[in-house]
């Protein structure tokens, strides 16, 4: 039996195992905010330690990030597998089929929070690195494991940390990671976001003396009208995502995985009104409106352009002042849908089962925006994403294996170059 084989047939062996792994991961709360991932930080150093593979903690502000790397018997390329530990906060409306951080093991699924997004796909990436390890001597190049605890936040403490501190250690040639999207698809690029906060003030009055106050509430609602015209923006599309998009059964796949109409606005600029908040009671004028809004910037179209026609809306309305949540924004990301990432994990999908694989772009935000960001190609394939952040989130077991096994082989090819 070849390595491939042998890698394959280990990951069905111990599959029990991993599905366990997976449920002590989910059952050891993380929710960021408030982002205290210590208990499952140690749920994954544990096991690394345990299987005598390279790795450290690098802590940054509190946050625990794994950072783990080991060479194969010859040079190559470099390959970083990235996850992160932290998830969404529960809330305490929610009703629960088994507790959010239970890790319950019941109807072929691991339930809890976290779960999809994304403890399936960290330990996707722990898994790969601890199997791909006991075989480097048929294997090229680098493996690196980050496994970050700030994602949830944007990742100044995480990922970007890691970039920025450990360099050429964490950058790679390449960066393949599991975050919820759906086995039929491999994403390679994703919108950019720009949080912004409008701060509407007036006189403020008793309600019966509309004439003694503008209502910050009532232009606010104007100025959402405003702002949605921003939609209207077009974008200088590249000319490979443009073709992707305009492919039926490219637009089918964005449809499949994010909802229908998803194709729509693969290319537009969306406006999201998240937080608006003006009053005390219900018969006073407020004197004060604050309205967070999020926009989504998609490939070729920058945070410039936006905020210019921004503030041309904004000379209309002298009461309103912007700020931007630089934390929280930043440019769209793109790598190239025809890397060999992407054509193995295509390819390997199709092999245990699942194929036409297409790449799409995602409307959502992940960590790979900060390794594109720094050169590195980033591209994601993970389990579809269901109750993402909703009670009842789960993974299928089958689905969960099946990123397990694509990212294992995925990482073989890539690093053995072909060889079994």
């Amino acid at each position: 039996m070849g390595a491939r084989e042998t890698l394959l047939a280990e990951i069905e062996r111990d599959r029990d195992e991993i599905v366990a792994l997976l449920s002590r991961f989910v059952a050891a709360p993380s929710p960021n905010p408030p982002g205290d991932t210590a208990e499952a930080t140690a749920v994954l150093t544990d096991y690394l330690g345990k299987a005598g593979v390279p790795f450290r903690t690098v802590t940054a502000e509190g946050h625990p990030n794994i950072v783990g790397g080991f060479d194969g018997a010859s040079g190559g390329p470099h390959l970083v597998l990235n996850g992160h530990i932290d998830v969404f906060p529960v809330s305490p409306d929610e009703a629960w089929t088994h507790p959010p951080f239970s890790g319950a093991v019941a109807d072929g699924q691991v339930w809890g929070r976290g779960t999809t997004d994304m403890k399936a796909g960290t330990i996707a990436s722990v898994i790969t690195y601890v199997y791909l390890h006991r075989l480097r001597e048929a294997l090229g190049g680098r493996l690196t494991l980050t496994a970050v605890s700030d994602e949830e936040t944007g990742g100044k403490w995480g990922a970007l940390y890691l970039l920025r501190e450990l360099g050429d250690e964490v950058r790679g040639d390449a960066v393949l990671n599991g975050e919820p999207s759906n086995t039929s698809s491999v994403r390679f690029c994703e919108k950019g976001t720009l949080r912004l906060t409008f701060t509407i003030r007036a006189n403020g009055a008793h309600g019966a003396y509309p004439n003694k106050s503008e209502n910050p509430n009532r232009i606010a609602g104007k100025l959402m009208e405003r702002l949605d015209r921003l939609t209207e923006l077009a974008p200088d599309t590249p000319e490979a995502l443009a073709a992707l998009l305009a492919d039926p059964k490219v637009r089918a796949a964005i449809d499949a995985a994010m909802g229908a109409g998803t194709a729509d606005i693969a290319d537009k600029v969306t406006v999201n009104y998240g937080v608006v908040n003006g009053g005390v009671k219900v018969n006073i004028i407020p004197s004060v409106c604050r309205m967070e809004v999020d926009i989504r910037l998609p490939i070729g179209i920058d945070r410039a352009a936006v905020l210019a026609e921004i503030e041309t809306i904004l000379a209309d309305f002298p009461q309103t002042t912007l700020e931007v949540q630089e934390a929280a924004s930043n440019a769209s990301s793109y790598s190239e849908p025809d890397h060999p990432i992407a054509a193995l994990v295509q390819k390997n999908a199709a092999e245990l089962g699942r194929p036409g694989v297409v790449p799409i772009p995602s409307m959502g935000a992940s960590d790979c925006k900060h390794f594109r960001h720094f050169g590195v190609p980033s591209y994601i394939y993970g389990v579809p994403a269901g109750n993402m952040g909703r009670a009842d989130e789960a993974v299928a077991i089958d689905d969960f294996m099946h990123v397990v096994k694509t990212h294992a082989l995925t990482a073989f090819d890539y690093l053995s170059g072909g060889r079994t």
